[in-house]
């Protein structure tokens, strides 16, 4: 049996910087669509520096992927859909 994630990294050097740096901005810009600031998603249960991280690029959980999916009513996949392109070498 091949497992995904051996099909994945066989060969493959992951630009992970790229992907998170890529998702902060998207989120960030997902957040100011929605009209809110950093110091509204206190009130969703982020802190202000967690929220900044996020935004910033800082490697996030699925956990708190999930959490910002669900803030936002957005799906998982719409919100890192291509988000891959480019970051393996």
């Amino acid at each position: 049996m091949v497992l995904l994630r051996d099909v994945l990294y066989i060969g493959c050097v992951i630009d992970e910087r790229q992907f998170f740096r890529a998702l902060g901005l998207r989120i960030k810009k997902l957040r100011k669509t929605h009209g809110f600031t950093q110091e509204d998603m206190i009130g969703h249960g982020f802190s202000a520096r967690h929220w900044q991280q996020i935004e910033a690029g800082r490697p996030i959980t699925i956990r708190t992927l999930l959490r910002i999916c669900k803030t936002f009513d957005v799906k998982a996949a719409d919100l890192i859909g291509g988000l891959d392109r480019g970051i393996y070498k």
